[in-house]
């Protein structure tokens, strides 16, 4: 209890409030629409709130859920074909307000103007009728960053003509072909995507723990939310400094390296809060069996070092400005390498390396200046998933598609 006490009051010395431009606004609440409504309107087109749209036709549906920030947003973005069958597909649109496309995943997306292309990928340019797929970008705005709502597909506008699309809600996430071949965890010592969980507590590879203290934090095997296949992990955590809520993997991962690559599906449903959280914990042997740990603070990703707290990037405004938020209700992938020969590390959110969670041989302030005082290489042992909070905040997060190896694992 000493120990989690000096914790405590290292976080009230390092946590510090944006008092403006560094606020996570989150807009994704969906649009009901009735059918009844649709029918007897014949409503081309859905668009709920500022920063999402859903467009509808006899041929295309497209849903764009976005969370967004002082000057950046993410963008999860649905198509589904209800025409023929496709075999390659072009998803077209015309951002309305300054949005400026930085990055994307599970499609190629390019931006001339104000107009935004995103091409298929070799693992989801099939669509059956009925089928859809996700794709996901990131980027900037300045002034405005209103959803986009002229969508087509292979050239046809998603104008509607009245035909009432099946809906998604929107905890029911997307779930990848089976044949995509980044998800292929090739030589991992861990992969999972849980579907030999046979009853509602983790069992098997998987145990429950709960590092430091137990409260009311929970874990279960949840059968309705999942990435791929049926099955996933979720974990309800707890505000508070005694509600740590883990699962573990019984696999050693001791003699994983010289790099050791992790690879999970990531969902919540708060945004990261101010005060610290952590939902990847690893036992780090270098720190005598303290953690490695990934989460938030200030409401964007970090790594912090258990044995003497230091954090990636630093927190301060200019060093969280250049890590990033995790995006609420939708599935995100989350990777990270771990070098075991030196005090480096990288991360990335999709495919986006994210440039305030990277450790390298030169101190840069506001970033790894910090992290790299302390030169012993990491050597983690283990991996537990969940949630650890030292403050404030409550959250719902759910794990899937987990994986560990010695060389890099796609999403």
């Amino acid at each position: 209890m000493p120990a989690l006490l000096a914790r405590c009051r290292r976080w009230l010395r390092r946590s510090w409030t944006a008092a403006a431009g560094t606020a996570l606004t989150t807009v994704a609440t969906k649009a009901t629409v009735s059918t009844a409504a649709v029918l007897a309107l014949a409503v081309p087109l859905l668009v709920a709130g500022p920063a999402d749209g859903a467009a509808t036709a006899s041929g295309c549906r497209v849903d764009y859920t976005a969370n967004q920030w002082t000057g950046g947003y993410t963008a999860q973005i649905r198509v589904t074909n209800l025409g023929p069958a496709l075999n390659g597909w072009r998803l077209t649109w015309t951002y309305g307000g300054d949005q400026h496309v930085t990055s994307a995943w599970n499609a190629t997306v390019t931006q001339t103007g104000h107009s935004v292309t995103a091409v298929s990928t070799d693992w989801n340019a099939v669509l059956p009728s009925g089928a859809g797929t996700d794709f996901g970008l990131q980027g900037t705005w300045q002034s405005a960053d209103p959803a986009p709502t002229d969508f087509s597909l292979n050239g046809v506008p998603c104008d509607g003509d009245g035909t009432v699309p099946p809906t998604t809600p929107p905890t029911t996430p997307g779930t990848p072909p089976p044949t995509d071949p980044s998800a292929d965890c090739g030589s991992a010592v861990l992969c999972t995507g849980f579907e030999d969980q046979a009853g509602t507590s983790p069992s098997g590879d998987w145990r429950f723990t709960a590092p430091d203290c137990q409260g009311t934090g929970t874990v279960a095997v949840d059968t309705v939310v999942a990435h791929g296949g049926t099955r996933s992990l979720r974990v309800d955590g707890r505000a508070g400094y005694c509600n740590h809520a883990f699962v573990a993997a019984t696999t050693d991962l001791s003699s994983v390296g010289p790099m050791l690559y992790v690879r999970l599906w990531i969902r919540h449903t708060t945004p990261l809060p101010s005060s610290h959280v952590t939902f990847v914990s690893m036992p780090d042997s270098s720190q005598d069996g303290r953690a490695l740990r990934v989460g938030g603070q200030n409401g964007a990703l970090q790594w912090n070092r258990e044995s003497d707290d230091a954090t990636l990037p630093a927190q301060s405004p200019a060093g969280v400005a250049l890590s990033r938020p995790l995006p609420t209700g939708s599935w995100q992938c989350l990777r990270f390498a771990v070098d075991t020969t030196a005090p480096k590390l990288d991360t990335w959110l999709g495919n986006e390396k994210v440039p305030g969670l990277h450790a390298d041989a030169v101190p840069t302030q506001d970033v790894d200046q910090q992290w790299l005082s302390r030169t012993t290489p990491p050597r983690p042992t283990a991996l537990r998933l969940g949630w650890e909070g030292y403050g404030t905040g409550d959250d719902t997060l759910w794990f899937d598609d987990v994986a560990v190896g010695s060389a890099p694992i796609g999403c």
